[in-house]
Order: C-alpha cells, then structure tokens, then sequence
C-alpha cells in the first residue's frame, strides 16, 4: 500500500497547453440531482468546472432546472421531463446525443435510489464508452444489480462511503472498519478493472493489485455535499483525459488538501463543502507555478 502525496499530484495532473480551447479540455456529462437535491447536483458541477474541465454538460430533471441554471452559469444544461422528481430510464434516447460527445460521465450525485436510477444507469453504462464516475445513489443503485458491472463499456470509478459499500459488498459497517484497506483491496480484486474510493476517516482507492491510503483531511468534512464535490473533481481530471485510476488518487488528495485549506481559515466547525470549492485554486495555483517554474 502506497501513501498519496502532493508529488503524485503534480506528476500526473493534466496539462493545460497555451492553445487549449474548450473543446480539448475535455467534456464532462453529468446526470444527477433530483427533487430537493438540487445541491448535490450544483456542488458536483462547480467543482467540476473548477477544476478545469473544458465544458460540463448537466443533464437534470426539469423541477430543478431553474435552481441549478441559476446557480451555475457555466454548464450546458440539458433539462429532461424525468419521472416528475428525478431522471429515469425514459429519458435515455433524449440524453444519449449528450453522451455521445462526453470524455467522462458522471452519475448518481442526489439522484434518488429508485427503479428509475438503476434503468437509466444500466442504459448508461451499456451505451458510454468513457469512463464513467458513479456515486452516492448510483452506488445504491448498482448494490441491487453488481452484476451489470459486467455490462459497462468505459472504465468505472465508484465512490461509496462506508455505508454505501455496505451495501454493495454485502459486508457489514463493523467488517468494513475493522480493516478498510483490506475490504477495499479485495472489492478491486474481485472487480477486475474497476477503480475503487472508499471514503471514510482514511481513504482508499483500489484498482487491480494497486492501494493507496489518503491521510489528509479532517472532520470538517463531514457534511452532506462533501462527496458531491470530491465526485465533481474526480469526473473532471477523468474527462481532462487522465487515467481514471489516477484520477481518483489525485482526486482524494485534492480534495482533502482543499478542506485542511478550508478548516485553516474557517474551522472544522464552520467550513462548508462549497469552501472546499473555493480553496481548490490555491491548490492549482500551486501546480502551475510549479510548471510554469519549471519550464522556466
């Protein structure tokens, strides 16, 4: 087992050319939210896009559209009628234009744990050749149905907490904290190809024979919209065109760095999962000067 550090970061986080332009920073979609979780929805996407991926398309139900577009200026939004609360399988021939030109997929953040979430994941992971970046209730989703794991036609990050890995390995919480390292490893032995985050006090990320251990961070992010941001960030170094295994170990550390910023200047008590957003450029300010150094 490795342990993440800042220089895994700069090693491998995306480049970002003098001549990019939106189109070659990649293309990130991103289903999620539901009625009255319009929050995890904008938190993933402001994360996202901090974290500079070229566009950032939202597919989302129609009760909550006007809350995210006036939340989030820049996304492409793409409103669907959903079940009336959330998406649902019904509303794949709408989005499946959008998921042709996606680099990375993410899904699940607020959706809801329903039918309807794991029809339109399963339609999903059978028809996006990207990689695709599932959380929260596409976890749930997915511990009902593990085997269409099997049908996906992208690489796979999942992102459970420990509850939501609970369910998805049939182990309980108690086996679970008894050795996280271990259960996280034998989850990606198991699943042959699929990149493992399970969060928690230390977090692990597990693909294949490969463990690294995050022991940054601290309790002040434990608060709901947390994960929502760390999915965002994952999804969008996915979509920039890094390798998902090292998008979900750079995405970890990023993450947990941010909230140490965040609790540094506000406290564990009074930090929010949005300071975390808003400490992620001092973060990539770093790395950039550091290359622009460099090339110097």
């Amino acid at each position: 087992m490795k342990r993440i550090d800042f220089e895994f970061i700069e090693q491998h986080f995306p480049q970002r050319p003098d001549d990019a332009h939106k189109g070659t920073m990649g293309t990130l979609c991103a289903l999620t939210g539901s009625c009255g979780f319009s929050g995890a929805a904008i938190l993933s996407a402001k994360a996202a896009l901090c974290t500079g991926v070229g566009l950032h398309y939202q597919i989302i139900p129609e009760c909550i559209y006007p809350i995210f577009a006036s939340s989030v200026y820049e996304s492409v939004c793409v409103p669907v009628r959903g079940n009336g609360k959330t998406l649902c399988s019904d509303d794949f021939t709408a989005i499946s234009p959008t998921l042709q030109k996606a680099t990375a997929v993410l899904i699940g953040c607020g959706m809801g744990n329903s039918d309807d979430t794991a029809g339109l994941l399963h339609k999903v992971l059978r028809y996006a050749k990207c990689p695709v970046i599932i959380d929260a209730d596409g976890i749930n989703a997915i511990a009902q149905h593990i085997h269409i794991l099997k049908d996906a036609e992208g690489e796979l990050i999942l992102t459970p907490h420990v509850k939501e890995f609970s369910r998805l390995s049939g182990l309980s919480v108690e086996e679970i904290l008894s050795d996280p390292a271990k259960v996280a490893a034998d989850f990606a032995e198991k699943h042959s190809g699929v990149t493992l985050v399970l969060k928690g006090h230390r977090t692990y990320v597990a693909k294949d024979e490969e463990l690294y251990e995050n022991i940054a961070g601290n309790s002040g992010m434990a608060k709901g919209g947390s994960g929502d941001v760390l999915a965002g960030i994952i999804a969008s170094l996915t979509a920039q065109g890094a390798k998902p295994f090292d998008a979900a170990v750079m995405g970890v550390h990023i993450h947990a760095i941010a909230g140490d910023i965040a609790a540094a200047k506000l406290s564990r008590t009074a930090m929010l999962p949005s300071d975390i957003i808003r400490s992620l450029p001092e973060i990539y300010k770093l790395i950039e000067d550091g290359r622009d150094n460099g090339a110097s």
